[in-house]
């Protein structure tokens, strides 16, 4: 049980009451204070001769003064005083009272008992000074506060079981609010709610107070905070100022701190959802119909009634939306491609191992070299998918995959018949892929000429070997300007002498016994 606080006017109420020849049992009974208390004030009172009538009665000021030299003689010197300030300083750092007693007695030999200890935790901690906070007043349309608060559970389209996370934004002065449930913390989903609120508000606040989130600020400061560009470009898009809260300090921000809680304990416990649609839906229809026709416990207002009268004072909606692209900083690897939400993104082989800055909204992705535009690509459409320009492959990529199948038979019907029959059989392998056979033969035309290439084409298909090595080696040999090369006949043999057809091989003979 706390020790009961008495205060000085009772004091000074059980003196007139000791003086006019009250018994200490008779004061006791009427509940100004206990006997044994009574006893310490009489023996005070005797001593210095206030319980003489013809003296005049103390006032509380003089009284105190006695009581607290009384005290301060009874008191003796705590067990723990040799360490006080160690103590002090474990106490400031977070160390709970248990463990400092046993610090102290494993490190220093103390060998009192934990009471001690706390009594000297709890005169530390009413010596500080009191924790002081003073709350801001906000004019109509200057400032909004947004934070996330968790959701429920519920099944995302992946069929997996995930949190939800509430999307909280409240005008300062109104108290009204905009209640968006989302999958994730992402800066796409981040922008993508203030738009949805700014939209909802019909206008846009001067400011908007915010804590640290990874989404808006990529370093938390008191000072001097670093912006996340795509915020960065979101708040000059709209034209409202960002406020970060110092790290550490929700009170900064208690408004909307206050508005998360309500959401959590007003509008999710009694209620069940199918989906995040159905959830989002019943949010907008809770707020309008509820939590903003609610009295407010600070504003002693309707948050609707009040949002009225603010609606005027807020910045006005661009006329074409501002494009809400994220920023990020991406490295291009050495198969020449960025990576981005799962998805691969090329960009110039010259810019390999190096950092980029990436730009995504809902169609596009674009890459920049520091202020300088680099591609831009369409977004992709499902984790995995390359978006490759071929102009970003080096020069002997770009060769190998311009020379496609299509280009090899385009090129070998210009070279000549010998040249295209044989770039068909390349190209036919069933077993093989000879696409880069098909390229090396063609390839031989700029060195030796398309004459000498078809021949060497029409000889290897006469020898029955149509592959790259054998047209190169005909060519360099010059096996193909041999005037015996045309009198070679293009068919070995005509037909087999012992081959017979299945009608007479199968047809009986005579002589056949038949049953």
């Amino acid at each position: 049980m706390a020790r009961r606080r008495i205060e000085m006017f009772q004091y000074r109420q059980a003196l007139v009451r000791l003086r006019a020849g009250d018994s200490e049992r008779d004061i006791a009974r009427s509940g100004l204070m206990g006997r044994q208390k009574l006893a310490a004030v009489r023996e005070l009172a005797q001593a210095r001769g206030w319980l003489d009538p013809s003296h005049q009665l103390p006032d509380e000021a003089l009284i105190g003064a006695a009581l607290g030299e009384r005290r301060r003689a009874a008191s003796t010197v705590s067990s723990v005083q040799p360490w006080r300030e160690l103590v002090a300083e474990w106490q400031d750092a977070g160390v709970q009272g248990k463990a400092i007693h046993a610090a102290l007695v494993r490190l220093h030999g103390y060998g009192g008992s934990y009471s001690s200890v706390a009594r000297l935790l709890v005169d530390l901690r009413g010596r500080r000074p009191p924790d002081v906070t003073v709350r801001l007043d906000f004019e109509p349309g200057e400032a909004a506060q947004v934070d996330f608060g968790a959701g429920p559970l519920l099944t995302h389209p992946d069929g997996r079981l995930r949190r939800t996370w509430a999307f909280v934004m409240t005008l300062a002065h109104s108290r009204h609010q905009y209640l968006e449930f989302v999958w994730d913390q992402t800066v796409a989903t981040w922008l993508g709610c203030h738009r949805r609120a700014f939209e909802w508000f019909a206008g846009v606040p001067r400011r908007l107070v915010i804590d640290n989130p990874k989404c808006a600020i990529t370093r938390a400061c008191v000072h001097d905070p670093q912006v996340q560009r795509s915020y960065g470009q979101c708040a000059e898009g709209y034209g409202f100022r960002i406020d970060a809260c110092p790290p550490r300090d929700p009170q900064k921000k208690g408004i909307v701190e206050a508005g998360v809680k309500y959401v959590k304990n007003n509008f999710l416990p009694t209620r069940s959802f199918r989906d995040l649609a159905d959830l989002n839906a019943q949010a907008r229809t809770w707020v309008l119909q509820e939590a903003g026709c609610r009295v407010h416990g600070t504003t002693h207002a309707k948050p609707l009634a009040l949002y009225e009268l603010e609606q005027a004072h807020l910045g006005p909606l661009p006329a074409i939306a501002p494009d809400l692209g994220e920023w990020h900083r991406v490295t291009v690897h050495r198969d020449c491609h960025v990576q981005f939400d799962r998805a691969l993104y090329s960009a110039p082989f010259r810019l390999v191992g190096q950092t980029l800055w990436l730009r995504a909204t809902d169609a596009a992705v674009a890459l920049y070299e520091d202020w300088t535009h680099v591609a831009t690509h369409a977004r992709a459409l499902r984790p995995g998918e390359r978006r490759t320009l071929r102009e970003h492959l080096p020069p002997a990529a770009q060769a190998f995959f311009a020379h496609d199948r299509r280009w090899c038979a385009q090129q070998a019907r210009e070279v000549g018949p010998a040249c295209e029959s044989l770039i068909e059989r390349l190209l036919a392998d069933r077993v093989m892929e000879r696409l880069r056979a098909a390229q090396g033969v063609l390839h031989l035309v700029q060195q030796f000429g398309r004459e000498r290439v078809e021949a060497a084409c029409q000889r290897a298909l006469v020898h029955d070997s149509p592959y790259y090595r054998t047209v190169k080696t005909i060519l360099h040999t010059g096996a193909d300007l041999r005037a015996e090369f045309a009198d070679v006949p293009t068919v070995t043999y005509g037909a087999s002498r012992f081959a017979r057809d299945a009608a007479s091989l199968f047809a009986p003979q005579q002589g056949d016994l038949l049953h």
